[in-house]
């Protein structure tokens, strides 16, 4: 099969087209042959030397991907041969065929093309586990998502809003701006003309709940922003993980400073994930109130430039890399 390889740590034109052999599902498992990879934050990461794949998973990067099942394991549940999914998996996603945990798979929505059923999985994932399981945003409460016209910020907003948050975010442009009060932010602050704590000081905004990827000094900052008994939930570090700061604000405000990650969870854990998206937030996207933002996309042999315009930070939305074979 064609694959995606990194023939080592470095920058993206690391990224290599190679043959590998076809994968075998186990037990628990089915085989996707891919129609469309999302990519990823961390597959940068990952490519970089920063990000190893968790015990087992492949060396083959790619967290998301559609396509139709064709072959089954065993104990696979009620999946058949043929049915089209989309599936959040731990590595591998760039190559004509991957191996999923069935239980980590999920039904097309309604309406939805493959390309875009591949930019769902480890966005909605993540939003969801971290954003209202771990953060326990509710109905009517401020909600404080940082880079908003990333996959994770734009998805973030979208889910916010359909379950009644007010929604602040943060971005790099006033183009970026607009395109996040297009996603449905109520308020979005330019981060390179502006001081999000300030701005939210002066409307008299702060937040019950923040989602923050970007750490360096943003950590002290989302404590002055939050609400008394605030949330903070941190998933990503991309401006450092060391900062110094002071921590009085969160015995001062009550504030309760958490994180996650994703991808090293166990099969279980994630199914019951998806089973909550599944409940909740599909009828959403098959509805259309919610829908992933595709801003470009490449053939699975052109991940390099994929990779470049992700670290050029210019998009907005989703990068997603397709195989000719089986379209949109």
């Amino acid at each position: 099969m064609r694959a995606i390889a990194i023939r080592e740590p470095g920058g993206p034109n690391v990224l290599v087209p190679v043959n590998l052999a076809r994968p075998t599902p186990g037990e628990g498992q089915v085989l996707i042959r891919v129609a469309a990879a999302g990519v990823n934050r961390p597959d940068v990461m990952q490519r970089r030397g920063a990000y190893p794949p968790p015990p087992g998973a492949p060396a083959t990067p790619g967290l998301e991907v559609s396509g139709y099942i064709v072959e089954l394991g065993r104990n696979t549940g009620a999946w058949k041969i043929s049915d089209p999914v989309c599936a959040l998996v731990p590595g591998g996603g760039y190559a004509e065929y991957c191996v999923a945990a069935a239980e980590n798979c999920l039904p097309i929505p309604r309406g939805m093309s493959l390309n875009e059923a591949a930019a769902l999985p480890e966005t909605y994932f993540t939003v969801w586990t971290n954003v209202f399981d771990r953060g326990g945003l509710k109905a009517g409460e401020t909600f404080l998502v940082h880079g908003g016209t990333s996959g994770i910020g734009s998805t973030a907003i979208m889910l916010a809003k359909a379950f009644g948050a007010t929604v602040i975010t943060t971005a790099g442009s006033d183009d970026k701006c607009a395109a996040a009060r297009a996603f449905g932010a109520d308020l979005a602050i330019n981060y390179r003309t502006q001081d999000f704590v300030a701005v939210m000081k002066e409307k008299g905004l702060a937040a019950n709940l923040i989602l923050d990827m970007v750490g360096g000094d943003y950590i002290e900052r989302n404590f002055k922003a939050a609400a008394l008994h605030g949330r903070i939930v941190q998933i990503a570090f991309q401006n450092g993980s060391r900062p110094t700061l002071d921590l009085t604000p969160i015995m001062v405000k009550r504030l309760t400073y958490t994180g996650s990650t994703l991808r090293p969870r166990t099969v279980a854990e994630k199914a019951e994930i998806a089973r909550e998206l599944q409940k909740k937030v599909w009828p959403l996207l098959s509805e259309g109130r919610c829908h992933p933002k595709i801003f470009a996309t490449f053939p699975l042999e052109k991940a390099a430039q994929a990779h470049a315009l992700m670290e050029s930070s210019s998009h907005v939305g989703k990068i997603v890399l397709t195989l000719g074979h089986l379209g949109g």
